[in-house]
């Protein structure tokens, strides 16, 4: 016989059961109100067809709060994001690095073909002088282990670890004999102090480096194309008109970075020729800034026009070797130059055979629909792009320290 509580009992637990069944009903009618479906190619708006080798796995009108969880989602644009975004953090890690980490020319300076340099200044006494201060060198804190090593060295003097330019141009100004100091008063050029033209020769200007803002134009430019094209792929299949703004704003993502990417070779290449230095920035900032204009156009954006587009950024590329060859012309004695050429010439081949990918479409054109998660043209293209800044980020430091050292 079966008790009043255990019917009460069971009772409890079916209607426990419906409640859950219930609820999970309800959970799962939410859950369809929030989830997107994927579409194919085909089913595409107009204005969202660009690509017909990726047939599938579009999303197509999605609310902005769905757009922004999508980034976690796997779907065709998910690397196109995330290759970006990942390339923002870098860059920004390094433009955070370079103003905090990277030193100014006091403390990088390798003070090799120092004997050579006095010689072209006509200091034929330094020599002697400098064999004079070694004593009182020799009392510097870490120097009094090389005081022997520069008495053998001299007048060809490579290192002077640890002790920076600027210490030993101090204690070279103190312990300069005074039989040079008459020097300091003409105003013939050939009769300049000895003791000026040592202090300029072993730390020059080391409390005047060299201009960085052509540098982090170049770091701000490359922010802001990454960031731009991560957030258009991002967002530009909410509607149509979101896609026409976040399209213009990767185009000029795109032409901001070509026209930054321009301005540390060009100032640092011609910094002791203004007339050129101003030429070049000014083809290439009016070209940037037209390249842009052209871009709001509405037909700009069509399909069609897909290789117009390449085109014309990659134009914008290969207009930077007029400068480049000047700068060879002008240079082709200094291995600087030809240490930043070779990397111009990397960076270029990234860029130029990344825009040969993105307007061939390759490889999805060969096996449509094969390459629609990972591999097509346009994940290629944003590691190439990617490749060819941080390229170009180490050729900018190159050109830092070769103008911090040298000069004009």
């Amino acid at each position: 016989m079966v008790s009043s509580s255990h019917i009460l009992n069971n009772q409890v637990d079916c209607e426990n059961e419906e409640k859950i069944c219930t609820g999970n009903r309800k959970g799962k009618n939410l859950w369809k109100k929030v989830k997107y479906e994927f579409i194919d190619y085909h089913n595409l708006p107009a204005y969202l067809r660009d690509n017909e080798y990726i047939l599938g796995h579009y999303r197509c009108e999605w609310p902005l709060k769905e757009l922004l969880l999508s980034i976690f989602a796997i779907h065709n644009e998910t690397l196109n994001v995330w290759t970006h975004l990942i390339g923002f953090f870098l860059f920004l890690s390094l433009t955070i690095y370079t103003a905090t980490t990277v030193s100014d020319v006091s403390d990088y300076y390798p003070l090799q073909h120092v004997a050579e340099m006095l010689n072209k200044a006509g200091l034929h006494d330094v020599h002697s002088t400098l064999v004079n201060c070694l004593t009182s060198l020799s009392k510097m804190p870490d120097f009094g282990t090389l005081s022997g090593e520069l008495m053998a060295s001299l007048p060809y003097i490579n290192s002077l670890s640890s002790v920076s330019g600027w210490h030993i141009m101090e204690h070279l100004s103190n312990c300069l004999p005074e039989r040079f100091s008459h020097l300091n008063e003409t105003n013939d050029p050939s009769m300049w102090s000895v003791k000026d033209n040592l202090i300029n020769t072993i730390a020059p200007l080391p409390s005047h480096p060299i201009t960085r803002w052509p540098f982090y134009a170049f770091l701000g430019g490359a922010m802001f194309c990454l960031l731009a094209s991560s957030s258009c792929h991002l967002l530009c299949c909410h509607s149509k008109r979101l896609s026409y703004i976040m399209l213009r704003f990767d185009y000029a993502g795109i032409a901001a970075l070509i026209t930054t990417s321009f301005y540390p070779p060009v100032y640092y290449s011609f910094m002791c020729k203004p007339f050129f230095c101003y030429l070049y920035l000014s083809f290439i900032t009016i070209l940037g800034i037209a390249t842009i204009v052209f871009s709001l156009s509405p037909v700009f954006q069509n399909p069609e026009y897909r290789s117009i587009r390449a085109s014309l950024f990659f134009g914008m590329g290969v207009s930077g070797v007029a400068p480049i060859l000047h700068k060879l012309i002008l240079y082709w004695h200094q291995p600087e130059a030809l240490q930043t050429t070779g990397l111009e010439i990397l960076m270029g081949a990234f860029y130029g055979f990344g825009a040969l990918i993105y307007a061939k479409r390759i490889p999805e054109r060969w096996r449509p629909g094969k390459f629609d998660i990972a591999g097509h043209s346009h994940q290629l293209f944003h590691i190439l792009v990617v490749a060819g800044a941080y390229t170009h980020y180490h050729t900018g430091l190159m050109y830092l320290k070769w103008r911090d050292l040298h000069g004009c």
